[in-house]
């Protein structure tokens, strides 16, 4: 658990947040506020004095002042009502106000090129960061709002009340030793002892609480997350029997937070101790200070009444810290979980100060560029000790090597994904580019929107989808375009590689991308998709990665990572022009067999 430092953590988060949008309209929200609440301060005092004139009438059995007091009573608490529903108004409207402006923050560096993937090493920082985004903000700006209006609210009504309560002692007289002894602001100089007392307590029984209730966050964190992986990879878990497994890792994270929260039951118990014990007190607490000079002095029973009110309106103001310690806990907790994943992103690339890190520049010529690249690991060992090549556009380039070799981290690296090593990678510019995981990323949403992806969908027109779902074999899809759905679950991994060659059919990059993109697919369904390069992707450059041999055919240039005393280095492995433009044709050929087989066998069934 990181060092909860309140004053690091709120530097922190200034910083990152003084540049945001939507910063004007809360600080406006929290100025209303405050100008509601001093008005609010101006009736209370009133109120207090028409409390005493109440109490006063009582005690004299004065009829006609009773009456006066109930007329007066009804304007007062109409205008008290409306003054704190504005307050509560206001308040609310800062709480969501904060929750949107730290997440829009949030969202808005989280989601910079590249920092999705870098994220995932930045530690303990860096880990869950839908939590962060979404529970965290919310409990953030709660909390925020609460405390400060809290704050500010108390602060205005010791400044309200303590004058009052001042003058008030100056009535109050002790008889001691047939002579009456006024101590000058008396009653205030006990609901300060009092308070004292009762924060002091506070925390002392309480300082746990604020890291217990960090931790907490961060073992829901991981609970949650460990939920939402079993569910996404429900299949694969029913295929290996492995639901004994998940149960014991799920029941696992489910103790750790079930442990935290036992360790925090026992906190807030000992802290309840305090806080109501200390709340019931001060029933009390103000007519035992001044019950002497009640009874033995002049004070009438609606000034006691007054004084009663006033010293429960500064005490009460002085112990906002002991009413308030858990929720500052949990406030405290927030902001350093918010702060330093913040503080995360604004240190992406994670790359230790003084350390290497790959140069990535764009290549004034188009051509994408190796020259003494040397690719590591964050931990520091070597994956590609050299790398070494020019690609020109138009060039279809397969990288081949051993499993583990370094291929998909090359391809990371040419994206900018990956800062670890040194040397230089000259790239075409980024909009040019496209890559293709072994996995494509299909949104939340329609087919259609999964289909054009970045893309607005409106982009194309129908016909244009629907010659692209063709043209990859797809078309039976056409029909579910509009249809919603998880598609990533819905399409096998097959379908779904198609699916991402008929994207590349309407967006048609310069450049190409490969990462085991065909992994999944057939001989022939390989076939359909790789002759694109041959037809509607002609002029595009392809560069790809793969382990099935007859890859080779659709490439015209062989890069292999080779392992030898020097490290492992990428290194041109020569072939004939001739044999790879001479396969292409033999693999059209074999295929046009295939298909012309497969209609003679469906035109010869009986």
């Amino acid at each position: 658990m990181h060092d909860l430092n309140i004053g690091r953590d709120l530097s922190l988060f200034a910083r990152a947040l003084r540049h945001v949008k939507g910063s004007k309209v809360a600080l406006t929200l929290f100025v209303g506020w405050i100008l509601v609440t001093i008005i609010s301060m101006v009736g209370q005092v009133r109120f207090n004095t028409w409390y005493g004139q109440f109490f006063d009438a009582i005690g004299k059995k004065d009829l006609s002042g009773f009456i006066h007091s109930l007329w007066v009573f009804l304007p007062l608490v109409s205008i008290m009502l409306a003054l704190t529903v504005g307050q509560t108004f206001l308040q609310e409207r800062l709480k969501y106000r904060l929750r949107e402006w730290v997440s829009r923050d949030l969202l808005t560096e989280w989601l910079k090129p590249m920092r999705l993937y870098q994220l995932t090493f930045a530690g303990d920082d860096g880990r869950n960061p839908d939590q962060r985004i979404q529970e965290d903000t919310r409990l953030l700006g709660d909390a925020t709002a609460d405390l400060s209006c809290g704050a500010i609210n108390s602060l205005l009504q010791f400044t309200a009340f303590v004058g009052v309560l001042w003058g008030l002692s100056t009535q109050m007289a002790f008889n001691i030793g047939g002579h009456n002894v006024a101590i000058p602001g008396y009653m205030v100089w006990c609901a300060l002892v009092y308070a004292f007392i009762g924060s002091g307590l506070t925390w002392l029984i309480g300082r746990p609480l604020i890291a217990l209730n960090g931790e907490r966050y961060a073992r829901e964190a991981e609970f949650r997350f460990a939920l939402v992986r079993v569910n996404e990879s429900g299949e694969s878990i029913a295929l290996h029997g492995g639901e004994k497994d998940e149960k014991r890792q799920l029941e696992g994270a489910l103790s750790a937070v079930v442990d935290t929260m036992r360790r925090i039951s026992t906190s807030l118990a000992q802290l309840t101790c305090i806080t109501a014990g200390t709340g019931w007190l001060s029933i009390v607490v103000p007519m035992l200070v001044a019950a002497p000079a009640y009874f033995g002095g002049d004070l009438t029973l609606g000034n006691l009444m007054m004084v009663t009110g006033a010293f429960g309106q500064v005490q009460g103001s002085l112990r906002w810290f002991v009413d308030n310690f858990s929720r500052l806990a949990d406030w405290r907790a927030a902001i350093h979980r918010v702060g330093r994943f913040r503080a995360a992103l604004d240190e992406l690339p994670i790359v230790e100060d003084g350390a290497e890190r790959i140069e990535r520049v764009l290549n004034p010529d188009g051509h994408l560029t190796f020259q003494g690249l040397k690719i590591l690991r964050p931990d520091g060992q070597s994956v590609i000790d050299d790398a070494s090549a020019n690609i020109l556009p138009g060039d279809r380039v397969l990288i081949v090597g051993e499993t583990g070799a370094g291929k998909s981290t090359l391809f990371r690296a040419i994206a900018g994904l990956w800062p670890w090593g040194s040397g230089t990678i000259k790239t075409p510019p980024l909009e040019s580019m496209a890559f293709m995981p072994q996995r494509p990323y299909l949104p939340l949403g329609t087919l259609r929107y999964a289909l054009t992806y970045p893309v607005a969908p409106e982009t194309f027109s129908n016909d244009v989808l629907q010659k692209a779902l063709e043209r990859c074999g797809l078309d039976e899809l056409y029909a579910a375009l509009d249809q919603e759905g998880r598609w990533d679950k819905g399409l096998s991994l097959g379908e779904q590689q198609r699916l991402a060659f008929a994207r590349l059919i309407l967006h048609r990059p310069p450049w190409v991308f490969l990462d085991e993109a065909t992994a999944a697919l057939d001989q022939e369904s390989q076939h359909r998709v790789m002759t694109l390069f041959n037809d509607e992707l002609k002029d595009t450059t392809v560069l790809s990665i793969g382990h099935r041999p007859d890859l080779a055919t659709y490439h015209t240039r062989t890069l292999q990572i080779i392992h030898d005393s020097g490290g492992d280095r990428l290194k041109l492995k020569p072939r004939s022009t001739a044999a790879s433009t001479a396969r292409p044709r033999w693999g059209k050929r074999f295929a046009n067999w295939r298909q012309g087989r497969r209609h003679r066998s469906i035109r010869h069934a009986p």
